[in-house]
């Protein structure tokens, strides 16, 4: 059996416009101002094309509990406003898919993500702590709703 990998969804509902969420999260460079509870460093290290498909990154993150995770995000889809695909390389292996849908005032978010841990130390303490990891990710992702609807509130106030 597998214990290090995960499954993980993720749906926000904030209010803006799906242009506006769609702007914001194609810039992973800027999550570190919105999102510093999770994002420590951000290092673009290849711009993409002119949609974004190519673009990497190099990030260095972390959650509630005391560990950080490097790693580095590739775009491998974009359907501009309305989806974005990432895969994972480095302490996390996998994919992650951004989703956005207006829904009258408000755009609804959903975040698939499918990984393996492969930080050693996690590896081995997976059968046993893999629900305090999964806890730790959505505690993480509650973070950047939070500061998503911060930021998105500010970009309206101009």
């Amino acid at each position: 059996m597998v214990f290090n990998n995960f499954q993980l969804t993720s749906q926000w509902y904030v209010k803006g416009s799906v242009e506006d969420v769609y702007h914001v999260l194609s810039k992973p460079e800027d999550f570190v101002a919105w999102w510093p509870e999770v994002y420590l460093c951000v290092t673009p290290l290849a711009p993409g094309d002119a949609n974004g498909v190519g673009k990497v990154v190099r990030l260095h993150t972390k959650g509630k509990l005391p560990y950080t995770l490097a790693w580095q995000a590739r775009v491998l889809e974009v359907q501009k406003p309305y989806r974005i695909v990432i895969e994972a390389q480095g302490d996390l292996h996998g994919r992650g898919e951004w989703r956005f849908r207006q829904d009258g005032a408000c755009v609804s978010i959903d975040y698939d993500w499918t990984i393996i841990v492969t930080k050693r130390w996690m590896k081995c303490l997976m059968p046993v702590l893999k629900p305090v990891f999964s806890a730790n990710h959505h505690w993480a992702m509650q973070q950047g709703k939070t500061g998503l609807q911060r930021q998105l509130a500010n970009h309206c106030r101009g």
